[in-house]
């Protein structure tokens, strides 16, 4: 079995969660705060996105992060391109961990129209996705915001998201869509519906062979998305945090028994630079083990 069916069966199978470690720009700094490295440690853009790699290389060099709790792990562009002691970042996770790598390939958000921000254009897609299956990685992610029941706000943003997952397709690759809903919506429920019937429409107009996963906003009626789950065309869907704590996006997950976790600042929760190896590795694992119960 190659490497790429051998992921595609994790993904579909694999009792476990994707981890997501694709901060980008604009939140690296509220990262990092979080992880006790301030902006005053750092200077300028590069030592940043140093510190920022070196947090990574540190969570995914963790004795608890394999693929016996961690099916997946999201990339940020920069980190797809590194190195965690001289081997390519995509290589180590899966042929050291076990874990599938995918890339995060959105550019950030347009300004907020019908409720919602679509996603900014992604220019140099088709070369970006040739150069991440030349490192071996599986899919992509590209996330998009819905603050409100708009309905056009959320068909548009939809159309986007399945019309970017083709581009991924065409290039081999497996796209996470991302319409994210705002946790803090006035109608968080009632845009969840349209949400569901939206990507239950074009779910129909993808053809045989064509696979996709969804990541989603943990849903205010548990089980919504089960449907969507149970489609042929749809590998997984994962729930994100959306800055709920560790502890209620997880107790919010084993409500919905057909999602996994693909968690950022949760599995993050209560990490610092000053740390020991060891008090690193037990905050780390006392996190990827409870999302992982959640997850299965």
């Amino acid at each position: 079995m190659s490497d790429q069916s051998k992921m595609r069966e994790q993904m579909k199978t694999g009792a476990g969660f994707i981890a997501a470690l694709d901060q980008s720009g604009g939140s690296t700094p509220k990262a990092l705060s979080l992880y006790g490295v301030e902006p005053s440690d750092y200077s300028g853009d590069e030592e940043m996105f140093r510190a920022m790699h070196d947090m990574r290389a540190r969570i995914i060099l963790a004795d608890d992060f394999t693929s016996e709790k961690v099916i997946g792990a999201i990339l940020f562009e920069r980190t797809m391109n590194d190195t965690i002691n001289d081997t390519p970042v995509p290589d180590l996770l899966w042929t050291s961990r076990g874990v599938v790598p995918f890339l995060k390939i959105d550019k950030g958000l347009e300004e907020q129209e019908n409720g919602v921000q679509m996603m900014k254009p992604i220019p140099g897609l088709e070369a970006l996705l040739e150069t991440a299956r030349s490192k071996g990685i599986f899919g992509t992610k590209e996330r998009s915001v819905i603050h409100e029941a708009d309905k056009t706000g959320i068909d548009a943003i939809v159309a986007q998201q399945f019309e970017v997952g083709a581009t991924v397709t065409a290039a081999g690759l497996v796209p996470i869509l991302e319409p994210e809903i705002n946790i803090h919506s006035d109608t968080k429920a009632e845009a969840e519906t349209l949400l569901e019937a939206a990507i239950a429409r074009h779910l129909e107009t993808l053809p045989e062979g064509v696979d996709i996963m969804l990541k989603l906003t943990l849903p205010d009626n548990p089980g919504l998305y089960d449907n969507l789950a149970k489609h042929p065309r749809v590998l997984r869907v994962v729930a994100l945090s959306g800055g709920y704590s560790t502890d209620e996006a997880s107790a919010k997950l084993a409500q919905n028994k057909h999602m996994i976790a693909s968690f950022s600042r949760a599995l993050t929760e209560g990490l610092n630079v000053k740390m020991s190896d060891a008090e690193f590795n037990e905050a780390l694992g006392s996190n990827i083990d409870k999302i992982y119960r959640a997850s299965v």
